[in-house]
């Protein structure tokens, strides 16, 4: 688990690794994936207030599982892990269960 804490209205996600073997049974290497935009909530920032002053609240929670754009955030690696700080606006939406 990353031990950071995101500052604003950034959010910290994990992307959900696709699956590395095709329909057809032929297994993808690395090169022809493309990057997955499921991911999952890892940390919320600290908030602040909108362009109304008034005060930012989140639409998700740790531990959900969202869409995010494909090439939006910020790449980091933390502990050996890879994650992705973006905005939250940059979360396409919330998967449901």
């Amino acid at each position: 688990m990353a031990n950071i804490k995101p500052l604003g209205q950034r959010v910290l996600v994990k992307r959900i690794d696709a699956d590395e073997i095709s329909a057809g049974g032929i297994v993808l290497p690395d090169t022809a994936k493309e990057k997955p935009q499921e991911a999952e909530v890892i940390a919320l920032g600290t908030g602040g207030k909108d362009e109304n002053g008034n005060d930012f609240t989140f639409d998700v929670k740790v531990g959900d599982s969202v869409l995010v754009s494909k090439y939006g955030g910020t790449d980091v690696k933390l502990d050996g892990e890879d994650y992705v700080l973006l905005s939250q606006s940059d979360i396409l939406g919330i998967m449901s269960a």
